[in-house]
């Protein structure tokens, strides 16, 4: 089965995210809008339990963090994919860190940008004139995120909770 754990932003920034994701986000009715911590991996239900204590192990280490969207932002021309950038907090690297160490995974396979995907797969052009309107608008949000889920994938790809981890530095 299918793992991940992100982070899910306050309703305010959700609904910001989603009055563009239901237009351009194919993905829009499969996960709430949120920012990955650790990408999708695979485990089996005996691996997923102990993986899921070792995640809790983890997020005791650290304490809520500061979510700042300041812009914008696209993966072009890698991909036609426009987001909210999260500012990458030393709190939040750490963490990103932490939950991809040896025990948990090794390295993750693509550098961590954080951010809250908005719209993704169009056509070239079609990205271009959105990313240009929305670059415009921009985003300017802050809040605290106090937790974690590990999420699991359903056969039809939708997304939903397995379990749910408290940021609270209780464990340092």
């Amino acid at each position: 089965m299918k793992y991940g754990v992100v982070a899910f932003p306050s309703k305010k920034l959700q609904d910001l995210a989603n009055s563009y994701r239901k237009r351009y986000d194919p993905h829009y009715s499969l996960i709430t809008p949120h920012m990955t911590v650790k990408g999708v991996f695979e485990a089996s239900d005996e691996e997923i339990e102990t993986l899921s204590t070792q995640i809790g192990e983890v997020v005791k280490r650290h304490k809520p963090f500061s979510l700042q969207t300041s812009r914008v932002s696209s993966f072009s021309p890698v991909t036609n994919a426009i987001y909210f950038k999260v500012e990458p907090t030393p709190e939040l690297l750490e963490l990103h860190k932490d939950l991809h160490s040896d025990v948990l995974g090794a390295e993750a396979e693509y550098a961590f940008v954080p951010h809250i995907t908005i719209a993704q797969k169009m056509a070239s052009g079609e990205h271009d004139d959105i990313f240009g309107q929305l670059k415009m608008v921009g985003v300017d949000h802050e809040e605290i995120i106090d937790r974690l889920h590990l999420l699991y994938q359903l056969e039809d790809g939708s997304w939903t909770v397995y379990e749910t981890f408290r940021l609270s530095g209780a464990g340092e």
